[in-house]
């Protein structure tokens, strides 16, 4: 099994699903959300084996799809009336190329693109429903990160720049790929579930959108509308802070997967201690329903923009601070980074954990002090944004968490070094 094989093979599906959409968006009645995956599939396997037997079968297998072309066109012109379809015929294609695949290749892609394409010919309600969802808005979103991610991200050159050489486009823009692509994943699951979502599921697709704006929204709620809950606005408020850490765990797993045994274990403590104190507060709310306001696109490239200055200025701020102040000083950016976007400062921990440039014990107190530093924070717009009952609720609960971050800041193996740190500032 070659990763690199199934990375093209996803590669190819994504982009035909991609295409796939936009002219089932269109309404086309020639080939839509599951034709052009299993046309982009078989021009793969078509290349696949290509490279034994020559190019004379990438020719015949665009001369078979052209005369299918050709054939559904004519018999709609014929018979207008006839919805005519290519599914049938490029899964017919597909499935050709795939038996070919299985005693000339690897047997196990044949069998998952084989897998794939019958779970795609099996879905056809549910993905004709999921497009027949989809607006102009939630077009728009997707076609931006597509722009983000594979128009901007190829170009952006893969070398250092700048003071201490930390200043990299092409892994400053993959930070930005990743978190704008964990916000367009709770935009979507909004989507599906937003308007009817109660209180729980707000707060978790708050938390996975953005918890700050989800406390801004709900703290002003409470403000501007007197019926507004302010139990529900607080759980909600708090729930979305919670998914906030997990999601850091999720950020560090994926950017220093390496480091998790270590970092992980503290963070989840933390998030495992917001969940207790979350489902007792969810199981006293009481029978009062609530629904999830609408939420912005996440993938706005001047979004992204900001996202990657601010990562970027990070990046410079944490090797300054390295460089004068030693880890001592990263505790310092922590807490100033952790204010507005604790995001930034995890990956740059992350990266720097993942070098060696940071120790692992130094790594995840920092990541921590940031997520409590952010809880501060989102404190201070409750109270100016809210109403004093939801500001008194969830000063209550962010101070449990603050707390408990100081304990486990404190108590965790190898306590000390952060006092060392601190005092030789």
């Amino acid at each position: 099994m070659e990763p690199e094989l199934f990375q093209i093979l996803g590669i190819s599906l994504g982009l035909g699903l991609l295409v796939g959409l936009q002219r089932q968006h269109e309404q086309s009645e020639l080939a839509g959300i599951r034709t052009f995956p299993l046309i982009s599939i078989f021009g793969t396997i078509s290349g696949l084996l290509a490279q034994d037997f020559g190019g004379w079968v990438i020719a015949m297998g665009l001369a078979s799809l052209t005369a299918l072309v050709v054939a559904a066109n004519y018999m709609r012109v014929k018979a207008p009336h006839v919805d005519v379809g290519l599914t049938t015929e490029a899964a017919a294609l597909l499935m050709y190329a795939v038996g070919a695949y299985l005693v000339l290749g690897d047997k196990t892609v044949a069998v998952v693109v084989g897998a794939t394409a019958a779970v795609l010919l099996h879905l056809k309600d549910t993905l004709h429903s999921f497009v027949r969802r989809i607006g102009e808005k939630d077009l728009k979103a997707i076609m931006q990160f597509v722009v983000i991610s594979l128009v901007i991200l190829p170009v952006l050159p893969d070398q250092a720049y700048g003071p201490y050489d930390v200043l990299n486009p092409h892994n400053i823009w993959l930070m930005v790929v990743l978190i704008v692509g964990i916000g367009l994943l709770g935009y979507f699951a909004y989507k599906i579930f937003g308007q009817k979502s109660g209180t729980l599921l707000g707060g978790i697709l708050g938390g996975l959108i953005s918890s700050t704006a989800t406390t801004v929204t709900y703290a002003r709620r409470t403000s501007d509308d007197q019926h507004t809950s302010s139990k529900l606005a607080a759980i909600v408020i708090f729930i979305a802070s919670a998914v906030s850490v997990a999601r850091v765990i999720v950020e560090v797993a994926v950017v220093a997967s390496g480091t998790l045994p270590t970092v992980a274990p503290p963070l989840a403590a933390v998030f495992l201690f917001m969940l207790v104190l979350g489902g007792g507060m969810y199981l006293f709310k009481g029978d009062n329903a609530d629904q999830m306001p609408e939420q912005g696109n996440p993938a706005q490239l001047k979004t992204a923009l900001v996202f990657g200055a601010i990562y970027a200025a990070v990046l410079l701020a944490t090797a300054f601070a390295k460089d004068y102040l030693g880890d001592s000083g990263l505790y310092i950016v922590a807490v100033i980074s952790g204010l507005t976007d604790v995001d930034a400062i995890t990956l740059s921990t992350a990266r720097l954990m993942s070098t060696d440039n940071v120790g692992l014990d130094s790594g995840w107190r920092i990541i921590l002090i940031a997520a409590l530093s952010n809880l501060t924070f989102k404190a201070g717009l409750v109270g100016v944004l809210g109403s004093r009952s939801v500001f008194g609720k969830v000063a209550l609960l962010f101070g449990a968490v603050l707390a408990f971050g100081m304990l486990v800041l404190w108590l965790w193996p190898e306590n000390f070094t952060l006092l060392e740190d601190l005092l030789a500032v």
